[in-house]
């Protein structure tokens, strides 16, 4: 066993919330080229969709069905 799968295992017996705060760190720092206003941008789109999703505006589907159509799009491009 590598190190890294040696390390890999350790932290997958963390406990959830704890696995969630090192995936945040270590995804954060893989981009260096943080937008500091994309937390509050994504929160407007949140709020946006919600609107949109409460007015009727937007309509929704089942998951199995969006799934299935994208794993069939995504057939074609092989």
């Amino acid at each position: 066993m590598t190190e890294l799968e040696k390390l890999e295992a350790d932290l997958l017996t963390l406990p959830l919330d704890s696995r969630a705060a090192l995936a945040r760190t270590l995804i954060g720092s893989l981009d260096e080229t943080l937008d500091e206003n994309a937390e509050a941008l994504w929160v407007d789109e949140i709020r946006r969709r919600d609107e949109a999703l409460r007015s009727g505006r937007a309509t929704v589907r089942p998951v199995d069905e969006v799934l299935r159509e994208a794993r069939e799009r995504l057939r074609c491009m092989r």
